[in-house]
């Protein structure tokens, strides 16, 4: 995608510090100004998928994949108690780069960060809502296991 900041590093343009290239996910650091903590990771999936909703099953797969050796990492190396892990996908959920990625930030007692979201949605569903989300889904999934 020739607008897309995160395929053009994937394609060699500009500069990134690259933790993990693979396959099929990668792993950088943001920009300095975006740090939330020391260690802050963004995992990115090489194919362009503008979020979960698009990805293929086998990019989310990888992607996780490497969440997770990220996150334990980051136990292991820097010695994070925790971590959080971030993502904004599709129109109106904040999300700031139309390329799917999420956010690995370590976590210590006492850090000082509060990543949690506070306060609530207004936006209202009509009766049904979860009949008809569990029927959607199981419609697309036959091991719901």
């Amino acid at each position: 995608m020739p607008d897309c900041v995160f395929c053009s590093l994937l394609n060699g343009d500009g500069s990134a510090e690259w933790l993990w290239r693979g396959q099929s996910a990668s792993a950088l650091l943001p920009l300095r100004h975006g740090w939330l903590a020391l260690g802050h990771t963004l995992v990115i999936s090489n194919e362009h998928a503008v979020g979960v909703q698009d990805v293929s099953p086998h990019g989310i797969q990888e992607v996780a994949l490497l969440v997770q050796r990220v996150a334990q990492q980051m136990a292991t190396t820097i010695g994070a108690s925790g971590v959080n892990v971030l993502n904004a996908s599709g129109p109106n959920s904040d999300q700031t780069v139309d390329h799917l990625h999420f956010h690995v930030v370590p976590r210590w007692a006492d850090d000082g960060l509060d990543t949690w979201v506070h306060g609530r949605s207004s936006h209202e569903l009509g009766d049904g809502w979860f009949d008809e989300l569990r029927g959607g889904l199981a419609s697309t999934i036959s091991d719901p296991s």
